[in-house]
């Protein structure tokens, strides 16, 4: 469910002191400038910044005083946020970091549309305030479990925040798909691959296979064939309960990747599985305007006409 919850969510540490991880892209000079700047803000502001220890030697070279090296085995040990600065492919590693924590992100766009992100770079002193002043409220996005099987035996078990997509793995030759929803077989098609999406994730790779996009109080699971070969190839919109497969017809084999991140090789007879998960990503609010409007500045769209809503009455 997409809800909001005040924050923050973490009990204050034994020494008192709050702890807050910072996690950026480090090969982006850009992203690792703006991490130090908001280490020292947070820093000086009393708090005690957490950095990853493959991050160390990019975030704070030779050591820095008051800067923590998080523990390999226990990245968030006693972190109230994680502050991710990057682009959403950051935002959505940070998510594996903070999957089964109660633990929010908040995403400091330093990428091209950044949907995930709630601040953006030139705002980033206004960040570290709100920040130290718990200013900010907590979104549950709904996330998907997903299970890869064969001959009824499980070969992986994973889950994805935006989508997981069953994709070919040759140029020169389709996949032959079955989908299915809730049981009930509905199509079959030769395509390029099948997208299955969370609302969060339908202005993602599922808006690029020409799905809907989904406003993120709406609960529902998505369905985008890619470049299917079929006369029936729409996208679909499922309940939020519903069960969504993908089978591969022999002799089709496939990948599976899920974000875009995590990836899995699917052989022939292959069936994917894609539900609701019990544990949501928690991404941190500074502001929360229309949708609409969101829409609007990610994407540039054209609406210098508008004039407003008619008068009513």
């Amino acid at each position: 469910m997409n809800v909001m919850v005040s924050g923050p969510l973490a009990a204050e540490n034994p020494d008192g002191r709050r702890r807050v991880l910072v996690l950026a892209h480090t090969g982006r000079p850009a992203a690792v400038k703006a991490a130090v700047e908001l280490l020292d803000g947070l820093r000086s502001a009393g708090l005690l910044p957490v950095v990853l220890p493959e991050e160390a030697p990019h975030l704070c070279p030779g050591g820095a005083v008051g800067i923590q090296v998080a523990s390999a085995d226990e990245p968030l040990d006693g972190a109230e946020l994680v502050v991710v600065l990057g682009g959403d492919g950051t935002i959505l590693r940070a998510a594996e970091v903070v999957r089964g924590s109660e633990v929010p992100l908040l995403g400091v766009n330093l990428g091209h549309v950044g949907f995930l992100a709630e601040a953006e770079r030139d705002d980033l002193h206004l960040t570290v305030g709100r920040v130290v002043d718990r200013d900010y409220q907590v979104e549950e996005r709904m996330t998907l479990d997903i299970t890869v099987l064969q001959d009824g035996q499980v070969l992986a078990r994973t889950w994805a925040v935006n989508e997981a997509s069953v994709e070919k793995t040759d140029r020169e030759r389709m996949i032959e798909a079955l989908l299915e929803i809730d049981g009930r077989p509905l199509t079959e098609f030769g395509c390029d691959g099948v997208v299955m999406a969370t609302p969060t994730g339908s202005t993602a790779y599922a808006f690029s296979a020409g799905g809907p996009v989904v406003w993120p109080e709406v609960e529902a699971l998505l369905m985008a064939p890619i470049s299917a070969h079929a006369l029936f190839a729409r996208p679909l919109v499922a309940a939020p309960t519903s069960v969504l497969a993908v089978e591969l017809l022999p002799p089709s084999a496939g990948v599976l990747w899920c974000d875009g991140r995590r990836t899995f090789p699917l052989p022939p007879g292959a069936r994917i599985e894609a539900s609701r998960s019990l544990l949501p990503v928690r991404l941190a609010r500074l502001a929360r305007p229309p949708f609409t409007d969101r829409l609007v500045a990610k994407f540039q769209l054209p609406v210098h006409g508008w004039r407003g809503s008619p008068a009513r009455g």
